[in-house]
């Protein structure tokens, strides 16, 4: 065995008997990965995370309409879980993933010359093609395959971390772009050179997706073509997914768990509207919260393997319940350091769930070969919220200017936190007695 392949860990494949088997696990595989998991998200999502009062100034929109430009994705997203799942498990992963980050990085040109708000629309609802359909099936099965039978919690995890450290790396990146082209901000300042900085923080991001769909193409193994007939998802075999119990209850988990990660889109407008923050400051606020998810996903991941990750899940969820019911209820809501310690709790119970809720296909006995076709099952009920969350809570922010419309916000997601941790509880239980 030469230092190569003595350094590397290992990576599954299948065999024809359709169980796992040991290869080598490149790490170059894994970085392409978080690269390409993050980046394609950069554009659509994490851009208006960070700069959100920015983003809304400069295309002229309000919270309603910027949610409104959400919900679009979410709907043409919705048909894209459902048809890429079975997509991944049809087609190379590699190839899949490269075709949708070129596409999308090339489409953040369009979105940089500060479009209409008919062809942001349009942008959105193509992003929701190439994001999902294309991406997001193929990103969860290459994982999934990359990690073997007793790394799913470390695989995801890694995922993850990395993912989250990208983005604050990107964010950290576009703070100092913005900055250095914006360096006055003031009521006086220029509003030509902020909408200056902002695209320019729009080409960067585009570019680095363009980049990434390159090194997918050149990193990520290409699968082999699976040929026994175990591995051809039939109608019946589909079928039975559908109506299995755990699908429906991993579905729900999804749906709670995405409700809070949408709502830290709101975390920097929150600083800036009840703290007083500037956008600087605000966005700021924004990526530390990416750095956060970075220590989150390695130690969630790291305990979830030896532990369960079911368990993390339920113990994230009660954590958000608590958060959210501080900030909503108003509780010294104003209070800077109260604040910032509530929103670190949350960022752990969102972050946390968000790790795992992938991870526990193993601990849930999902075979391998399905692995698209539930993961586009699931995140078609899933992820619903890219459809009403942000329509959503843009309304209450705008209905109820000021910090009650945030805490209506925050009072949702105790709403949905409570749901998501009844049902995680009933998930571990029937895990442990099919077990």
């Amino acid at each position: 065995m030469d230092s190569s392949q003595s350094s590397a860990i290992e990576k599954p494949y299948l065999d024809e008997g359709n169980s796992l088997i040991e290869k080598p696990r490149k790490l170059s595989t894994l970085l392409a990965l978080i690269l390409a998991g993050e980046a394609i998200f950069f554009l659509p999502f994490v851009i208006a995370r960070i700069f959100r009062p920015t983003l809304l100034a400069v295309f002229h929109i309000t919270n309603t309409q910027l949610g409104a430009f959400f919900s679009i994705y979410g709907i043409v997203a919705m048909a894209s879980y459902f048809f890429g799942g079975p997509l991944a498990d049809r087609f190379s992963t590699r190839n899949l993933m490269a075709i949708a980050l070129w596409l999308t990085g090339l489409s953040g040109i369009i979105f940089s010359t500060i479009p209409s708000n008919q062809l942001v629309y349009g942008l959105y609802a193509f992003w929701g093609m190439t994001t999902i359909l294309l991406f997001w099936a193929a990103l969860i099965r290459a994982t999934r395959e990359w990690g073997g039978a007793n790394f799913q919690g470390r695989a995801f995890g890694f995922l993850e971390a990395g993912r989250g450290m990208t983005a604050a790396l990107l964010g950290s990146l576009s703070v100092v772009i913005f900055s250095y082209f914006n360096p006055e901000e003031t009521a006086q300042s220029f509003v030509q050179s902020r909408s200056d900085s902002f695209q320019y923080v729009i080409l960067m991001a585009s570019g680095i997706t363009f980049i990434s769909g390159i090194l997918v193409w050149f990193f990520v193994p290409v699968r082999k073509s699976e040929s026994s007939k175990d591995t051809v998802i039939t109608f019946s075999i589909f079928t039975k997914i559908l109506f299995t119990p755990i699908v429906w209850m991993l579905a729900v988990i999804i749906v709670c768990a995405y409700v809070g990660y949408k709502i830290t889109d709101n975390f920097s407008l929150y600083v800036k509207d009840v703290l007083g923050f500037t956008e600087t400051q605000a966005a700021t606020v924004g990526t530390l919260a990416l750095w956060m998810r970075v220590v989150v996903a390695l130690g969630a991941g790291y305990i979830a393997d030896k532990i369960s990750g079911a368990k993390i899940i339920i113990a994230c969820f009660a954590i958000n319940v608590l958060g959210s019911l501080a900030i909503g209820s108003g509780l010294l809501n104003t209070s800077l350091w109260f604040v910032i310690v509530t929103f670190t709790s949350i960022l752990i119970g969102v972050y946390g769930v968000r790790v795992l809720y992938f991870a526990v296909l193993e601990e849930a006995k999902v075979p391998l070969f399905a692995t698209g076709t539930v993961v586009g099952i699931i995140s078609f009920i899933g992820f619903t919220p890219d459809i009403f969350m942000s329509p959503l809570a843009g309304y209450l922010l705008d209905s109820f200017p000021g910090v009650i419309g945030h805490q209506y916000v925050f009072l949702v997601l105790a709403a949905f936190s409570l749901v998501g941790l009844v049902t995680s509880l009933r998930f571990f239980q029937l895990q442990r007695n099919r077990n």
